[in-house]
């Protein structure tokens, strides 16, 4: 009697469930705190944003975004796109800051993950003095600070080199002084977004033809030559695609003009210091990486693939560095993150990247701190994720063990 009044039931003798049941619900209580969080963050996020106006309304300070249509005002040494001080605004001031940034990321990501990986398998070899000549240079750089090493770059080495009148040469094509690295350059007439295209369609037929070259290895077929055979396709592709948009180019070779240089590809000394401290100690960092994911491949892997009769080198490209990459690739993201936000100390020997011109000279300018400051950061947590993304799909391909 006691337990029916306790419990009341339906017409069709089910128990009605107590109005506050949904509080034992493990579900249900976790997905309520979260949206409360989730709520408290958007509160604290308004109230400060709000907080900020008031203040600089109080203090009779400019904000938004308007800004970024007036007249820079001054001139930038490095632009990959046409810039003018008289005539560019502080958004293309901003554009050329985030392509000197993703320039120096890029080149440096690339030499960083070159060297990385031929110190991290030098360490391993038996060559006493080749195994020892790597841990120098891993335990040397990785122990000293990255901007010592900049400093030391430009400052120690590259300033120091002679003067134009007296540069060094190759062939009278290639010349390097104080002032920078000159480079032949070769001039489009017209548009380049057809050379573009080009270039475009042939990496794409370099990677459809090694993918095709592999995986008819692995069906058991022949074994073709895929790298040669991509290279070949990327060469024929391009050369078609010049061959067909015909574009009209002229060679720009440096030449002495006046008191020094003019022409060609000027690469500036603050540039070639950043990049090569920048992939020089990160690539302290990949060696060791490269290294304790060689060392994670047991040694049965090898001794099998001796015994299947195939060569060393064979025996590193096929065998050992594609299971090796499983370990390798999560920490090496994190190194490329680590040097695309570390390319900020440019600042430090006045390269033009985002920092420099953006955070330095527009904010000086301007006075418009937060709105400078909140697109930077949303600039570099953009290029962070952009990174993690493309690198997690690469991991998710090489992942031998599929979840």
């Amino acid at each position: 009697m006691q337990d029916s009044i306790l419990a009341p039931k339906l017409r069709d003798g089910r128990p009605v469930r107590p109005l506050l049941s949904w509080i034992h619900d493990r579900k249900v209580r976790g997905m309520l705190l979260q949206v409360l969080l989730a709520a408290l963050l958007l509160w604290l996020g308004y109230a400060g944003v709000s907080n900020a106006v008031a203040n600089l309304k109080a203090a009779n300070i400019a904000s938004g975004f308007g800004f970024l249509g007036n007249t820079a005002g001054f001139d930038i040494n490095q632009s990959l796109i046409p810039y003018s001080g008289a005539s560019s605004t502080y958004a293309d001031a901003f554009v050329v800051g985030l392509l000197n940034t993703l320039l120096v990321a890029v080149t440096g990501i690339v030499l960083a993950t070159a060297i990385g990986f031929v110190i991290g398998i030098a360490r391993l070899s038996s060559n006493v003095v080749v195994s020892a000549a790597a841990s120098l240079y891993v335990e040397t750089l990785r122990n000293l600070p990255l901007l010592l090493q900049i400093f030391f770059w430009y400052s120690a080495v590259l300033v120091t080199l002679p003067a134009a009148k007296e540069s060094l040469h190759l062939a009278d094509w290639v010349f390097l002084n104080n002032r920078g690295l000159y480079l032949p350059m070769i001039k489009l007439a017209g548009p380049a977004w057809p050379i573009w295209l080009a270039l475009a369609l042939a990496a794409l037929g370099c990677i459809l033809v090694r993918r095709w070259a592999s995986r008819e290895r692995l069906r058991g077929g022949r074994a073709y030559p895929a790298r040669v055979m991509g290279w070949a396709a990327f060469v024929l592709i391009l050369a078609g695609g010049v061959w067909v948009v015909g574009p009209e180019t002229s060679a720009d070779l440096p030449r002495f003009r006046g008191f020094g240089l003019s022409g060609g590809l000027r690469v500036y000394p603050e540039m070639v210091a950043l990049v090569v401290a920048l992939s020089t100690y990160t690539a302290a960092f990949i060696a060791e990486i490269v290294r304790a994911g060689v060392s994670a491949v047991g040694s049965g892997q090898r001794e099998a693939a001796i015994a299947l009769g195939l060569s060393a080198k064979q025996t590193q490209s096929l065998v050992i560095t594609p299971q090796a990459l499983r370990v390798i690739i999560p920490p090496l993201t994190s190194q490329f993150l680590n040097l695309t936000k570390n390319s900020s100390l440019a600042v430090a020997i006045a390269y033009p990247d985002l920092v420099q011109v953006f955070m330095g000279t527009v904010l000086n300018q301007t006075g418009r701190a937060v709105e400078i400051v909140s697109i930077t950061m949303a600039v570099y947590l953009a290029i962070s994720l952009v990174t993690s993304v493309f690198m997690g799909i690469y991991n998710r391909r090489v992942r031998l063990i599929e979840r």
